[in-house]
């Protein structure tokens, strides 16, 4: 009988994919202790979102988190975390101090093994940061990533067992070093045939001592039988959960896998109480956390997109967050035409995010009007190659609004001439900030940006959702939103002589305001004269103020434009933080900038007045 090794992902992609990454470190280390206790000693505890979410939203130290379990583990246990080749552990890809900065800080915080993928399957994103987790003493973990393609795209070489095999000889070819391969599928839509002939083809073409690792989800609700099939095609472990973050967006359960393999010719080997009792303690942990419904979920629909579970709690509680989480169908719908547009490269961070966003933009704004920056430099080849073309019209489109030409080159070569990038650039943000210059604090700048100097200076904001929070804390946000909006002098500073336009109950108004006098002729501030819905208040070709509206929700970034400044009809106004994704909002005329609506820091709705020109 043989025995299936597993990896429990509980503490990495399980926190990303049922709670958005968002998890306090002292919140689950009894449950990693008492995982340990229950015999697993191979674990997933960082990297990916895991990263960058400490910082955005839990006001903690990625690294101290990455000691914290090594300490709670001891010395043998394997702790593995997850890269995103040549994008480390950011949505954005990095130079090569960067990269090689971020193998040596993991080896020295306790970690053992990176895997390391790319979302396009391009060879020259897993070489060089493959070669650095190497050359540092890590186990390096080289993946080939995979996907279900949406129905009617089926017959396309991207994405199938031979596709596979391909990306799986680049990698031979490179002669890049590495320990052991996984197939990982983080969208969970790949079929189990698929699954069975890729690990088949992979064992055939690995040494017998290699081992191969398969990963998948529970979203589409196939995982189990993929994983079955990969265990039938040779692979020699395979990534499991425990609940609270097992099944739904997560992975399978250990126990359900364990009860899957009965009869067969396959095992676990694990002890089933001491497991059962570990994950009594980790829902324990986890009781006061806010579990968004559809991270509970099977959705058939995701074969779709396909979205990885690990971004569609996020991408859904941003959603939420933002009161547009109606529109969450229609955006799935659009990811099957942005998929088959952009080239088919796999729905994993960071090109998950790339898709999503486009396809928000398209739901919001219209299909194809606007192309997001990550989606269109994907297209036109700043992170790779795509695995097939990506369509001609939406490159073209994205080289003018982007104005960049499409490439062919080495992305880590672009990015070592980028000034804004690496480790020197870095350095200049912590000594305008008077920060201490440690490797550590150079790499979150390098990964995290301005957030990043925002933890520094510890100005983070907390962003973990507990249940009290959702059912309290959201509801007490509107109230006071909502307040706002009734009140005109708050919402648009209508306290002065003049005309304004105002947002009353999330509907925009135009509004006179003239000098008021008591009856003894004394002034008595001031009343409203004329009162009439936005659209029907005089334009700004009349010499009257004209409003600019959000095209989407989103949180004001910063503003470009002051009071009293000329404007250009297409000059950005106001840059607002929508999706993960920066958006300029530009002025529909020119003019003067009347008044100023939204403040730096505000969440405004789609179609809300943000600035008024005249």
């Amino acid at each position: 009988m043989k025995k299936i090794r597993f990896m429990d992902t509980s503490f990495r992609d399980g926190f990303q994919s049922v709670l958005g990454a968002r998890v306090k470190t002292d919140d689950f280390l009894p449950a990693l202790e008492a995982a340990v206790d229950a015999g697993i000693d191979n674990f997933e505890i960082g990297g990916g979102a895991r990263f960058q979410s400490l910082y955005f939203y839990c006001q903690e130290d990625a690294f101290e988190m990455m000691d914290k379990c090594r300490e709670t583990v001891g010395p043998d246990v394997n702790l593995q975390t997850l890269a995103r080749g040549v994008n480390v552990v950011g949505l954005i890809s990095q130079p090569r101090d960067m990269i090689d900065l971020h193998a040596k800080l993991f080896k020295k915080h306790g970690v053992s093994t990176i895997r390391n993928f790319d979302a396009l399957n391009d060879v020259r994103n897993l070489d060089y940061s493959g070669r650095c987790i190497h050359n540092n003493g890590l186990h390096h973990q080289v993946s080939v990533t995979m996907m279900g393609l949406p129905p009617g795209l089926s017959d396309s070489y991207a994405h199938s067992p031979q596709f596979y095999a391909d990306c799986l000889q680049n990698i031979l070819d490179a002669d890049i070093p590495f320990d052991s391969v996984c197939f990982k599928d983080a969208s969970g839509t790949s079929t189990p045939v698929v699954v069975h002939e890729t690990i088949k083809k992979a064992k055939q073409m690995l040494p017998d001592d290699m081992d191969v690792e398969f990963h998948t989800h529970c979203t589409a609700g196939t995982a189990s039988n993929c994983l079955m099939a990969a265990i039938e095609g040779g692979a020699d472990l395979i990534d499991l959960s425990m609940e609270p973050v097992s099944g739904g967006t997560g992975h399978v359960d250990i126990l359900t896998m364990w009860h899957l393999l009965k009869g067969t010719d396959y095992t676990l080997d694990i002890d089933y109480e001491k497991i059962l009792k570990a994950e009594d303690k980790f829902k324990e942990c986890m009781e006061k956390y806010y579990f968004p419904p559809e991270s509970k979920e099977t959705n058939p629909t995701i074969t779709l997109s396909p979205m990885p579970g690990g971004a569609l709690t996020a991408n859904t509680q941003m959603m939420r967050d933002n009161d547009c989480l109606h529109l969450y169908p229609q955006v799935i719908k659009e990811m099957r035409d942005v998929v088959a547009r952009g080239g088919f490269g796999t729905s994993v961070t960071p090109v998950s995010q790339f898709y999503f966003q486009q396809a928000f933009s398209n739901v919001m704004q219209g299909s194809w009007k606007n192309i997001s920056e990550g989606y269109g430099k994907m297209v036109l080849g700043y992170y790779g190659h795509t695995p097939t073309e990506p369509d001609e019209e939406i490159v073209k489109l994205a080289s003018e609004q982007l104005n960049l030409e499409p490439t062919t080159e080495d992305p880590v070569d672009i990015n070592d001439r980028n000034p804004d990038l690496g480790t020197e650039a870095a350095k200049k943000k912590l000594q305008q900030e008077s920060l201490e210059e440690t490797e550590e604090n150079i790499f979150i700048v390098g990964a995290c940006g301005n957030k990043g100097i925002d933890y520094l200076n510890g100005k983070a904001e907390l962003g973990v959702r507990y249940k009290e929070s959702e059912s309290t804390g959201k509801a007490a946000e509107k109230s006071e939103k909502e307040e706002q909006k009734t009140q005109p002098s708050a919402a648009a500073g209508a306290s002065e002589p003049g005309a304004y336009n105002i947002s009353v109950n999330g509907k925009q108004y135009y509004v006179e305001v003239a000098p008021a006098q008591s009856g003894d002729g004394s002034s008595a501030g001031v009343e409203v004269k004329n009162a009439a819905p936005a659209e029907t208040a005089p334009s700004a070709a009349s010499g009257e103020a004209q409003n600019v509206e959000a095209p989407m929700p989103g949180k004001v970034v910063n503003l470009l434009v002051e009071k009293g400044q000329q404007v250009d009809e297409g000059q950005a106004l106001l840059t607002l933080e929508s999706m993960k994704m920066e958006v300029e909002v530009k002025s529909s005329t020119g003019g003067t900038v009347k008044d100023i609506l939204v403040g730096a820091g505000e969440k405004v709705e789609s179609g809300q007045a943000v600035v008024s020109i005249g």
